[in-house]
């Protein structure tokens, strides 16, 4: 099995026009497959920034009828190269809110993985900003790996990066490469994305790659930017930075064994007990 692969990270503007961000994403995909990309990946969102709840629930679309995913299959097979959609908004028949859902597409343009985002982001910020995504999305309730020829992918969404628990199970249940895909808050992008990048990494010995949203968005939401490879010793090898661009970068999954050998932490979890919750 070839150890070797490059990735691509796809780092787009998404607005509340799905034609054009998918002709947007389709640009930067089609720079990253003539980089060499063997997997491309798009951050979180990739289909539609609605400027509320109501807008966002109002493009969710049945998963066999959604004109994003349509079209990133079609990308897959076009390019015939791995393809993870960060998330698109995928509605069910009847139901009054979205599920927050990221695909693993094979180059033939099949759906070789589907992951629904566990940790919804209610928040109020310092800044004075709040987001309450449990208004317009239904939460996953299990973890998802997927078999590519090269790896095998632990997959999650944005906010589920403040659980490191998520990671540690996935690490242990076999992922040496994990998929982090985001539209991070300038505000919490700038404080906080490139350490619990690096630690998610370092905690897990595995390869992160993190594709992520950057610009200002309907409802006058700015999102960081800043896509990153990550490798096992918590080391950058990419960032994207500020604007719209596609990254390539060159991994060695090799580096995984090497960096668990050298400190195993990822599986040293002992069973221990925890003191009761201290009285209000």
């Amino acid at each position: 099995m070839a150890r070797r692969v490059k990735i691509g990270l796809v780092q787009p503007n998404i607005w509340d026009d799905m034609d054009a961000n998918v002709a947007q994403i389709a640009a930067l995909a089609r720079q990253a497959r003539a980089d060499g990309a063997e997997l491309i990946a798009t951050p979180e969102n990739s289909g539609f920034m609605g400027a509320n709840a109501a807008a966002s629930v109002a493009a969710g679309r049945p998963e066999e009828r959604h004109p994003a995913l349509q079209a990133f299959r079609d990308m897959a097979k076009e390019m015939s190269a791995w393809f993870l959609v960060g998330s698109i908004a995928v509605k069910p028949e009847g139901a009054n809110r979205n599920f927050n859902r990221s695909y693993l597409l094979a180059p033939d343009g099949e759906i070789a993985a589907r992951y629904d985002k566990i940790h919804l982001f209610d928040v109020d910020l310092p800044s004075g900003e709040t987001y309450r995504e449990s208004n317009s999305i239904a939460a996953g309730d299990r973890g998802v790996l997927a078999s590519l020829p090269f790896a095998t992918l632990g997959m999650s969404v944005c906010y589920d990066l403040r659980f490191p628990g998520l990671y540690r199970g996935l690490a242990q249940a076999g992922a040496d490469l994990i998929s982090i895909p985001a539209a991070f808050t300038r505000t919490t992008g700038e404080a906080h994305w490139h350490v619990l990048l690096r630690a998610r990494a370092i905690e897990t010995g595995a390869f992160v790659i993190a594709p992520a949203m950057w610009g200002n968005h309907p409802g006058n939401r700015q999102t960081y930017g800043h896509s990153l490879v990550v490798d096992p010793w918590g080391r950058v090898l990419a960032d994207a930075g500020e604007g719209v661009r596609a990254v390539t970068v060159e991994i060695d999954l090799a580096e995984v064994a090497k960096a668990r050998a050298q400190i195993p932490a990822w599986r040293h979890d002992p069973s221990y007990a925890m003191p009761a919750r201290a009285a209000e």
